[in-house]
């Protein structure tokens, strides 16, 4: 049901790219945002107290912008950061609402996705008067094509999986002079990559002010990853603000889609092929992000391989708390390291996991619950009728 590897090249070193400093310059962005607002940061104390930890911490993607998802942070940065380059003006002089009165005419900007990360450009481009291609793996939901579709955006769904979609989209935008707004890198294109992973960084900003206020210092940061973008952008934040060394870190991600569990063994990046099936759709991505690699490989502790069914346990115990407990609708992306926490807490089997990660009573762990119900279908057969359900 999951894999667990440590990780054997640690050294703590941070990367430039991914500092306190830049974080508070990519929350300043979103701050003037007209609908910005930090989401909350909800303590499970009851869960917590059954798992025999101290705090689980998770933090609720689920209320930004009324996106049901943390995708946007990356999009409407980096958005921002190619309108500034082209205007030639510094973001700080980006607004969102003024900015379309600048140019001649709207630029076009196309990217590929599995779901969230689209519907944030799309957001971000009709929010700045601009316009969106965005390109979608065969077996999309229509859910994901639908809400995309609404905000304004083309929307075209390919007959292959994600990786090749990226590369579709690519070739597109090449041929149209559109502008790509990819949350992955490869040689030749990596500056645009960056710019979306600091702009996830909004949250750990958000989140270490919040714990702070709670008087409370994390133990562990567990954090899906896809290609990488968001995990190596958050810990990035973390390892500058308080050290990687004093934190233990768990990258986890589906089993069918694993690179960067691959990766963490080998210390080199890996890619993983074939159809990458999995619920856990936006994190269903076989190559690593070369931007974000260096920092999950320098500062993550453990990786994690999970199976679909971990995720739904993570979806139904936190759409359905204990008496105490504040609820937290979390997707099939969203809720992967709290069903990951769930069973390395309560099952015989994984004690030895639990010792080596030191999930004790002196254990607070801070989650990111990524995405609400993005597929409210979906959401509801694995929460109310027990789709992929465990064995007990």
């Amino acid at each position: 049901m999951l894999k667990l590897t440590q990780n054997d090249f640690f050294n703590g070193e941070t990367s430039d790219l991914f500092t306190a400093e830049v974080a508070e310059k990519t929350r300043q962005f979103h701050q003037q945002i007209e609908a910005y607002h930090p989401t909350p940061l909800v303590s499970l104390e009851q869960l917590a107290a059954r798992l025999g930890v101290k705090a689980i911490l998770v933090k609720d993607e689920s209320y930004r912008f009324g996106l049901n998802a943390f995708k946007v942070l990356g999009g409407s940065y980096a958005l921002g950061k190619q309108l500034a380059e082209h205007l030639n003006v510094d973001i700080s002089e980006i607004d969102m609402k003024t900015v379309a009165a600048k140019l001649s005419a709207p630029l076009v900007f196309a990217t590929a996705t599995a779901g969230n990360h689209g519907t944030g450009v799309a957001w971000a481009a009709r929010e700045m008067g601009q316009k969106a291609v965005v390109y979608m793996p065969k077996g999309s939901s229509q859910a994901s094509v639908t809400r995309i579709q609404n905000l304004g955006a083309e929307c075209i769904v390919t007959d292959c999986n994600y990786d090749d979609t990226v590369r579709i989209a690519n070739q597109t935008a090449t041929e149209n002079g559109w502008m790509l707004v990819q949350d992955t890198a490869w040689e030749g294109y990596d500056k645009i990559p960056t710019w979306i992973s600091q702009g996830y960084m909004t949250m750990a900003v958000e989140a270490q002010e919040q714990v702070e206020a709670m008087g409370l210092k994390p133990t562990h940061l567990m954090l899906q990853a896809g290609v990488g973008a968001m995990a190596g952008g958050l810990l990035g934040y973390f390892a500058d603000k308080v050290g990687a060394a004093n934190f233990k870190t768990i990258i986890a991600e589906p089993a069918k889609a694993d690179c960067i569990y691959n990766s963490g063994i080998k210390g080199e990046m890996v890619a993983v092929t074939g159809e990458l099936n999995s619920i856990m759709a936006g994190l269903a991505c076989g190559e690593p992000n070369p931007v974000t690699w260096p920092i999950l490989k320098q500062c993550s502790s453990f990786f994690a391989s999970v199976e679909d069914e971990v995720t739904a346990t993570g979806m139904r115990v936190l759409g359905n708390p204990l008496t105490g407990d504040t609820k937290v609708v979390s997707g099939e992306s969203g809720a992967l390291t709290l069903g990951l926490l769930y069973m390395l807490a309560s099952r015989e089997e994984y004690s030895e996991y639990r010792t080596q990660l030191g999930l004790n009573q002196d254990a607070v762990i801070m989650l990111f619950s990524t995405e609400g119900d993005t597929n409210p279908d979906r959401y509801r057969k694995i929460v109310w009728e027990g789709m992929h359900s465990t064995a007990l």
